[in-house]
């Protein structure tokens, strides 16, 4: 699983899929180039809080991928989690739980 980088890949996957859940918003878009990897990009806006809170955000928002993208990602597909102001309270086996949900919801 790679870590996109460029801005115009952030801004393809704003037009593919969207799945809002409390904590985050997942979009989703198929790359059409034929790889199979999965690439994950992770954004947290300062509305969310200071550069602790932020940083602390996508720490856990990288954990997150790596133990869920694995198994329940869109192979061939790029993954953006864009943090939101509560999700930095909610537990983690929430979030982990949302995810899955955001997945299952894009999937179809």
């Amino acid at each position: 699983m790679t870590r996109l980088t460029r801005r115009a890949d952030y801004l393809a996957a704003n037009r593919g899929a969207r799945a809002p859940m409390p904590g985050f918003v997942l979009l989703v878009r198929r790359r059409e180039d034929g790889d199979p990897g999965m690439r994950i990009g992770i954004t947290v806006s300062k509305k969310v809080g200071n550069a602790v809170t932020r940083n602390r955000m996508k720490r856990r928002f990288r954990a997150l991928a790596k133990e869920i993208l694995p198994e329940h990602g869109h192979h061939g597909a790029d993954h953006v989690l864009i943090g939101r102001p509560g999700g930095i309270e909610r537990a983690f086996s929430s979030l982990s739980a949302e995810l899955i949900k955001a997945l299952r919801k894009v999937r179809r």
